[in-house]
C-alpha cells in the first residue's frame, strides 16, 4: 500500500461560491473519520472565490474508492452538481 495525494479542483458557478463553500465544509468532519484518510482540507482561491481546491491524502487508491462510495461523499457529489461551472478536475498523485 502506498499512500497517494489528491488534488481536486472545483469551479463553482457565479454567485454560487458561498453554496459549494458549504457543501465542502460538510463533508470534511465524515471523511476526516475515515480510517484511511490523513488530511483533508478544502481550499477556497483568494482571487477567484468561485475556485475552490481539495487537497488530501489516502493511504491508497483503493481508499479513495472506497471515500468516493461513501454516503457523505455521494451527498457532496450530488449537492455540488448544479452547482458547478465544469467537472471537478481531479488529480491523483504520489510524492516523489
Amino acid at each position: 500500500m502506498s499512500q497517494i495525494d489528491v488534488v481536486a479542483l472545483v469551479k463553482a458557478k457565479p454567485g454560487k461560491g458561498a453554496a459549494v463553500a458549504a457543501a465542502m465544509k460538510a463533508c470534511i468532519v465524515p471523511s476526516r473519520a475515515e480510517s484511511t484518510n490523513h488530511l483533508y482540507v478544502p481550499h477556497q482561491d483568494l482571487d477567484d472565490p468561485d475556485l475552490f481546491v481539495f487537497i488530501e491524502k489516502w493511504d491508497s487508491r483503493e481508499a479513495l474508492q472506497a471515500h468516493l462510495e461513501t454516503p457523505h461523499f455521494k451527498e457532496l457529489a450530488q449537492t455540488l452538481e448544479p452547482l458547478l461551472a465544469a467537472p471537478i478536475d481531479v488529480k491523483i498523485l504520489r510524492p516523489l
